[in-house]
């Protein structure tokens, strides 16, 4: 089956509100007739400005994390109906540093996956093992139970809006990257746990895209395998030509 790529650019805690329109404004020019899928999760306060700045193109907008409640006593959080006044398209969640430094749970992750589902979002959902559990040889087991535990109540008509980023932890800004053949093997653990939970269907058109220090040097091999069908892109989406670089590995 063939399944258009998704490359997203998470910026984390960079850009400041005209750093980001001129980071959009040099990519919107390469960006032009890329067949794949594109989007920029720039932090919370370019938001408005990233969202200005991609109208009438391409380029979608992500968040990089909503609060699990609609409302309430939550000082420092955004909830989705925020993100949505902004329109944001696409809401990253369980990204690992969220859940590193953070704390969050796999049930939390949950609990904020259904609640953006809810509202209309496409959701980024990451998972994927650090180096210890890698080491251990668990890196099947706890991707695996990482899935079931975020998809938890959803419905296979859900997984229409969902994404999922495998992205081992030990890869994540080390400039350490699995092996592509390494990747693919836990992106198929991932489709097989898919087509258990729900159908093979639904298995073959879920999008995996692969998260861990992704380069224009190393994107092509990764690309090529069967069963990665984009990237969650850290560091090199933060300057145009690198992230281009990715965008475009096929031209």
């Amino acid at each position: 089956m063939t399944r258009q790529k998704f490359f997203a650019g998470n910026w984390k805690l960079w850009g400041t509100q005209a750093e980001a329109k001129a980071l959009i404004a040099a990519l919107a020019t390469g960006i032009q007739g890329s067949k794949h899928r594109i989007l920029v999760a720039p932090p919370y306060t370019a938001l408005a400005a990233v969202k200005q700045a991609v109208k009438g193109g391409p380029i979608l907008v992500g968040a990089q994390d909503c609060s699990a409640l609609e409302s309430g006593a939550r000082t420092g959080e955004i909830s989705v109906g925020m993100l949505k006044e902004l329109g944001v398209d696409v809401i990253i969640l369980g990204h690992s540093e969220r859940r590193q430094f953070h704390n969050e749970t796999d049930k939390l992750v949950n609990d904020k996956l259904k609640l953006a589902l809810k509202h209309g979002f496409e959701v980024i959902y990451c998972n994927g093992e650090t180096l210890a559990e890698r080491e251990a040889g668990k890196a099947s087991e706890v991707v695996i139970r990482q899935t079931k535990e975020a998809l938890a109540g959803l419905s296979e008509a859900d997984l229409g809006r969902l994404t999922i980023a495998y992205e081992p932890v030990w890869a994540i800004g080390t400039g350490k990257t699995a092996t592509p053949k390494d990747a693919n093997d836990i992106h198929q653990v991932i489709r097989k746990t898919i087509a258990e939970l729900y159908t093979k269907k639904a298995a073959d058109a879920i999008i995996i895209q692969y998260g861990g220090s992704v380069k224009p040097d190393n994107v092509k091999e990764l690309m090529a395998m069967s069963d990665i069908d984009g990237a969650l892109v850290g560091g090199a989406s933060l300057k145009a030509d690198s992230f281009l670089a990715i965008c475009t590995f096929d031209k």
